[in-house]
């Protein structure tokens, strides 16, 4: 699975609102910490504030929060609001399908359940398991957030 841009922007986003959550986070702030573009960030912010994932406050002193705590924030949600689809293979949108098997094939059905597979363990994390601890120290949190491209609390597999 491939996740998008926008789904990488997101979730970078909230990793960061998670380890800032005694204050309002300006969505410029966000962008230069993570070397992201400030246009696209602010779609990534709209679409998160649709789903109820952040709160935004408007005027001089505004700028965005989680509205729910990172363990109540489910992985699984976020992507699945995130992504435009999980379209695979090309047979999974009708519109896209030239395959002669379409239709009598069973590869479609059992990347359809790899893709419910993939969600469900995403559905098995929250917010708070992508975050750095309490007592990781500012400076590992820092130096996570000042690195363009890296992810706080992620380890590689």
């Amino acid at each position: 699975m491939r996740l998008t841009a926008f789904t990488d922007y997101t979730l970078r986003t909230l990793i960061y609102l998670a380890g800032q959550r005694d204050r309002l986070v300006t969505i410029a702030e966000i962008a230069e910490r993570h070397g992201m573009s400030k246009h696209h960030l602010t779609k990534v912010v709209y679409e998160l504030g649709l789903t109820g994932v952040i709160r935004t406050v408007r005027g001089r002193h505004g700028g965005i929060e989680l509205a729910r705590a990172p363990e109540a924030i489910r992985i699984g949600e976020v992507v699945r609001a995130s992504e435009p689809d999980f379209h695979v293979a090309d047979c999974f949108d009708a519109r896209r399908a030239t395959c002669v098997y379409a239709g009598r094939c069973c590869v479609q059905g059992m990347l359809g359940q790899a893709v419910g597979a993939y969600l469900t363990a995403l559905d098995a994390v929250t917010l708070a398991d992508l975050t750095c601890p309490p007592d990781a120290g500012a400076d590992a949190i820092a130096a996570v957030g000042a690195t363009p491209g890296a992810t706080a609390g992620l380890v590689p597999a």
